[in-house]
């Protein structure tokens, strides 16, 4: 659920289809926060906006428990990120990727 800008999220223990898909990185990037059901990409697309059209620096803090989904957590906000990041090439961000988004994604 979303509380303002801040996510509250639940670690399912399980993979959901489709949850953080290519077409979920494009769906939440055409929209504003609290258009769409909370999701992390929302969270990632606000941090994006603000800094492009404020230019003001962002943060995003990832907090939670040990088995929490922390990392994970992080991980798909640097896709989405990323994803954003090469839209100015052309192709839908689901499509792209890049030697410096896989070198982010994987460290």
């Amino acid at each position: 659920t979303n509380i303002g800008s801040i996510l509250a999220s639940v670690n399912p223990y399980k993979p959901i289809p489709g949850l953080y898909s290519g077409d979920a990185i494009d769906l939440y990037r055409q929209h504003r926060l609290g258009e769409l059901p909370p999701h992390i990409f929302a969270t990632a697309n606000e941090c994006y906006c603000c800094l492009w059209k404020r230019h003001d620096s962002q943060c995003v803090l990832i907090s939670g428990e040990s088995g929490a989904g922390k990392t994970e957590s992080t991980k798909l906000l640097l896709k989405f990120l990323s994803a954003m990041s090469q839209t100015s090439l052309g192709a839908p961000a689901s499509e792209k990727s890049t030697h410096v988004e896989e070198a982010i994604l994987e460290s």
